[in-house]
């Protein structure tokens, strides 16, 4: 750690500032800001909501750290959002917009070659201790020597980090194939602050129940490891009257219990043990929340139509494996998913197949392409199936011809090389049987992911459902060491610098980013790029379908469903903004009200 600290020290000399860019409260990713720069709060949010009270909230599964800034161990929930600060805080309105937080100003080089942050001078440890330039420094070099594999790899971009005085930093980037990265002011605007004059001396490597020291409206104030995580709300905190914090924080404390599985949760929240609860499983929405308390007004049960982006939910396969090597062997096993018998038998009818990755927004990829769209794509025309340009993705239906797409399934297996021999899919070259495992850590997921080896097993394939504990689920995601399993990209309306986290070829060979399917396509890794400098909104959203077209025809998830409407159920003791079209507010927007 001795060349972190000496590197800060040397830097801190005097600098003469750039002339030609101005200071500025916020920043978009495209265009203006919505807020200028006296505003007294976000639109979104109650500005008068009383602070007091308590809420409980509940997570399947168990943590082990309190340390969300490294690769080692699973962080309980809350720990990053509540204790720890960035520079810059998101707009909940606004598709990318910043505003100061620990920074209460930034200057943007024209072409987003470099930024300076200054320091609020109000600004303060849990400990008292002012914040500085240098922490910022010193939280990028740690960050980027220690940090998780998605912070490595953003913080990696920036060439040089200069403190011009106490409360003034410098960060300039590199140019990547001779332009900017235009997102780099705002991803290292969400850089996580923490002090110089402690982790300098004893690092961030441990993880284990003893928090790292923050500047958050919130302190951890109990642990019970791997149950249960108490914070407490700072009534000393620096940044409690700031326009960007008006309407949240308003609880005294927030409570995270554990449970080992969704059943003992719900049994939890029947018996108002739990104060607000997000469910995701339609079929429990309209089986199961009929119960007592509902019944009796003491937990509200509402439904929130959104316009939100709703991700990508799906059986992920891995490519690594030789069995998933061919599109044409992904492809094949698509049309072996009945997803009209999950949504009906499961679900109760409520989902829409997703068809896109930015599925429910104006992100997603839809007809052929055209205009800007099809010109970034027409750079690859050689390289990716013929079917980008000339056929609108499509999921087979199960209605009335599941016979149908099995055979169909089985023509395509055949073209790919293998054969049925005594009931099993052999591979014509190597004898191998198709035999492969769906690996689950929610024993929830099991009918959906029995049914669908169910149907495998008509193609002579042999899948083993496999459901492990939580800790060693994460360690083998991870390390992608796994056959296929079911998992979730979120995203959001303005997507930017982590899309090269999830499908570029640098990631897919790093433990712990999120290219689960170890992607390697140069079309994908210049797209991630487009994105990230793209100019205006038009020039986004091109990139982002031509991106969301080329992963859906290299066949890399069976896409699950999504609904357009939000499930949640909470205590009548506590009260929220008005919900919107954006969907459930953030739970630091909630308070207690009268009746708590």
């Amino acid at each position: 750690m001795r060349f972190v600290k000496s590197l800060i020290i040397s830097a801190c000399v005097a600098f003469s500032l750039p002339t030609h860019a101005e200071a500025q409260h916020g920043i978009a990713m495209h265009g203006a800001p919505k807020y200028d720069q006296n505003f007294k709060h976000f639109d979104r949010v109650n500005p008068d909501a009383p602070k007091g009270g308590n809420i409980v909230l509940a997570e399947v599964g168990s943590f082990d750290s309190l340390n969300p800034l490294i690769l080692k161990g699973h962080p309980a929930a809350g720990v990053r959002e509540l204790t720890l600060e960035s520079l810059l805080k998101r707009s909940p309105d606004e598709p990318f917009s910043l505003y100061g937080l620990l920074a209460e100003s930034i200057e943007v080089a024209p072409d987003r070659s470099w930024v300076i942050f200054s320091i609020r001078p109000e600004a303060r440890w849990h400990d008292g201790t002012p914040i500085t330039a240098k922490d910022v420094a010193f939280s990028h070099q740690i960050q980027l020597e220690k940090g998780t594999a998605n912070r490595r790899m953003y913080y990696k971009k920036v060439k040089s980090v200069e403190v011009l005085g106490d409360r003034k930093v410098k960060m300039t980037f590199n140019k990547q194939d001779g332009e900017y990265d235009r997102e780099l002011p705002l991803t290292m605007g969400l850089m996580t602050i923490i002090p110089e004059h402690i982790y300098s001396k004893q690092g961030i490597e441990k993880t284990g129940l003893k928090p790292l020291m923050g500047s958050g409206a919130y302190k951890v104030s109990k642990v019970n490891a791997g149950r249960a995580v108490t914070y407490e709300r700072d009534p000393n905190y620096w940044g409690k009257d700031l326009a960007v914090n008006k309407g949240f924080n308003n609880f005294d404390h927030i409570q995270y219990d554990y449970y080992r599985n969704a059943s003992v949760l719900f049994e939890a929240l029947k018996a108002r043990k739990i104060s607000y609860r997000h469910e995701i499983d339609s079929a429990k929405w309209n089986t199961n929340y009929n119960f007592k308390a509902i019944q009796d007004g003491s937990i509200i049960k509402t439904e929130v139509s959104h316009k939100h982006q709703v991700g990508m939910h799906a059986f992920a396969f891995n490519t690594r494996n030789p069995l998933f090597g061919d599109p044409k062997v992904r492809r094949a096993l698509t049309f072996a998913f009945d997803f009209d018998w999950l949504n009906k038998s499961l679900q109760h009818g409520a989902m829409d197949r997703t068809v896109s990755y930015f599925d429910n927004t104006e992100l997603a990829s839809k007809g052929l392409p055209e205009g800007k769209e099809l010109e970034l794509l027409a750079e690859f025309k050689d390289q990716l199936p013929e079917e980008v340009f000339t056929t609108e993705y499509s999921l087979p239906s199960f209605a009335k011809q599941k016979r149908a797409n099995i055979a169909k399934a089985q023509h395509m297996l055949k073209d790919a090389g293998w054969h049925l021999e005594n009931s099993k899919l052999t591979n014509n070259k190597t004898g191998q049987d198709f035999t492969f495992e769906i690996l689950l850590n929610q024993p929830e997921n099991e009918k959906l992911a029995l049914a669908f080896a169910r149907d495998l097993k008509r193609l002579g394939i042999t899948a083993k459902v496999r459901t492990v504990d939580p800790s060693q689920y994460e360690n083998r995601r991870v390390n992608k060491d796994f056959d296929m399993i079911i998992t979730l990209w979120g995203h959001t309306l303005s997507p930017g610098g982590e899309q090269q986290y999830y499908w570029t070829s640098k990631a897919a060979d790093q433990p712990g980013t999120r290219n689960y399917s170890g992607i390697k396509c140069p079309a994908v890794d210049v797209l991630c790029q487009k994105i990230t400098r793209a100019e205006t909104r038009e020039d986004l959203v091109a990139a982002v379908k031509a991106l969301d077209r080329v992963l859906l025809n290299g066949h890399y998830v069976i896409p699950f469903g999504h609904r357009s409407k939000d499930y949640v159920v909470y205590s009548k003791k506590i009260d929220h903004p008005k919900f919107g079209p954006e969907g459930i507010p953030e739970i630091t927007l909630w308070w207690k009200n009268s009746q708590g």
